[in-house]
């Protein structure tokens, strides 16, 4: 239903909220007009907030037990299985705050709090609509800002570009499913994005395609079809969701689904990381990254407990 509440509300020109969880089992849907009676709310491009340290601690899951779940897929890319995985897990934290507060602090492009029960404060675009062209720009690849020469480290790391150029071909398939005359318009380009406390260098593609008119009156559609996110996911998609299901052993729920906004006859989309969740009082977040077969197991583990961050 919330798919198909998103193709009318687009075909009759009502600006609406949709929000996807990672399984898509969960598609919510919503005129702006009604977020503030059901306490839900967002910002897009709202990088500018109030400034507060806040101060946690982290619970990741044991590294043996992760170790297990990191040899699981590399096993399965020696098999053919797969050729990039993405590997999140959830890590309990410890805060004296809650998620109105966090929301209200956290910098990002893409920021959402639903209710009492989670929030995400992403830099990650999922699609873009506008005039007819939809683009999608996935993000694979980071380091740390402070490094020597870390922009042409990034760039010529072959982990980094083997994963970004397998979630570039996985996403450019996708939007042949939606659209026509689909070309990657930017092609590993870096932006530099803010971690908490550190500034990184992230690495991303620009894939466009053209639409027919009166997309609005196909928005879920278009947004079924492509989900869940390649670059959350890994290549090939539908073998990748299958091992991420084994693999992982616990629920996304809505970490890693997407939120979207239709307004003023265009649609704007964010991948839904940088994810905390309310779980009966309990706060969890969940993070993680890609996996290939040159993936180093240290710097993995390490990576998805730099991830959890909340400024």
């Amino acid at each position: 239903m919330g798919f198909e509440k998103a193709n009318q509300l687009g075909k009759a020109g009502v600006p609406f909220l949709i929000i996807v969880d990672y399984k898509k089992d969960n598609v919510i849907t919503i005129p702006i007009s009604e977020l503030a009676e059901n306490d839900i709310e967002f910002q897009i491009d709202g990088n500018v907030a109030p400034h507060r340290n806040i101060e946690f601690e982290k619970f990741p899951v044991r590294k043996d037990i992760y170790q297990k779940k990191f040899q699981n897929i590399i096993e399965s890319i020696k098999y053919g299985y797969t050729y990039v995985m993405n590997l999140t897990q959830p890590t309990e934290i410890k805060i004296d705050s809650n998620l109105k507060e966090i929301y209200k602090f956290a910098k990002a492009k893409y920021k959402i709090r639903f209710k009492n029960s989670f929030i995400s404060y992403s830099p990650e675009t999922f699609i873009k609509i506008e005039n007819n062209q939809i683009s999608t720009f996935p993000m694979k690849g980071t380091i740390s800002a402070d490094l020597p020469d870390s922009k042409n480290e990034l760039l010529n790391n072959p982990k980094e570009s083997a994963e970004h150029i397998m979630i570039v071909d996985l996403l450019r398939n996708d939007l042949n499913m939606v659209s026509s005359k689909v070309r990657v318009e930017k092609f590993k380009y870096i932006d530099k994005i803010q971690s908490g406390n550190r500034e990184l260098f992230q690495m991303s593609s620009k894939i466009c395609g053209e639409l027919e008119s009166g997309w609005e009156s196909r928005i879920g559609d278009i947004l079924e079809t492509m989900l869940p996110a390649g670059s959350i996911t890994g290549t090939p998609k539908i073998k990748t969701v299958q091992l991420i299901d084994e693999i992982e052993n616990y629920k996304r729920g809505f970490f890693t689904g997407v939120f979207g906004v239709f307004q003023d006859g265009k649609f704007d989309s964010g991948v839904m990381i940088r994810f905390l969740e309310n779980q009966n009082g309990k706060m969890v977040y969940k993070s993680g990254g890609g996996i290939t077969l040159d993936s180093n197991l240290e710097s993995e583990y390490q990576e998805m407990i730099d991830k959890i961050y909340l400024f």
